[in-house]
């Protein structure tokens, strides 16, 4: 019996198997490495539903400065505004800072009704429902009340401070 044809199926074999387990080694390592770096400290605790919520608390609070660019430093660079009382997309910190420019002029207090927390992962939250603002005319002091919806979609930054990154609020439909 020839026992060559043996020895070198088994040695291509030990060969394939060697091959396959260091490619499959470097795949997890590489995966392992792209998840660790990618998205900051994997070890990071995750953000929970109270400082979700605690995102607008800051944002309303910035509100009441009176100070657009202090609402605008709340907003990634390449954040997307769809503004509750504007019909212009705001895609820039100049079209951000217009807008609330203006709707801070009616000295607005956000109170929410409704909010639906999703934690999408330890970097990315969207917080949607129902607020209202209590509104001062700049001009007659009347005063008004203007219920919208909202969708807030923030994203943690490097630096470990959450900006949003896209607001939509919408007046809400008459019935």
């Amino acid at each position: 019996m020839n026992r060559r044809p043996v020895r070198r199926r088994i040695a291509v074999a030990a060969t394939a198997t060697a091959v396959l387990a260091a490619g499959t080694f470097a795949l997890g390592a590489g995966v392992a490495g792209a998840d660790s770096q990618d998205r900051g400290d994997k070890y990071a605790k995750p953000v929970t539903k109270a400082q979700v919520l605690g995102l607008f608390d800051r944002w309303n609070a910035a509100l009441q400065t009176g100070d657009p660019k202090k609402v605008a430093d709340l907003y990634a660079k390449d954040a997307v505004l769809l503004p509750t009382v504007s019909n212009q997309v705001r895609t820039d910190r100049a079209g951000i800072v217009d807008y609330f420019e203006h709707f801070l002029q009616n000295k607005p207090v956000g109170t929410k009704v409704e909010s639906v927390v999703d934690i999408l992962d330890r970097d990315t939250v969207i917080d949607t429902g129902v607020y209202e603002f209590a509104l001062t005319d700049h001009g007659t002091g009347e005063k008004s009340t203007v219920k919208a919806r909202y969708t807030y979609a923030y994203e943690k930054q490097p630096n470990g401070r959450w900006l949003i990154v896209n607001h939509h609020s919408s007046k809400m439909p008459q019935g």
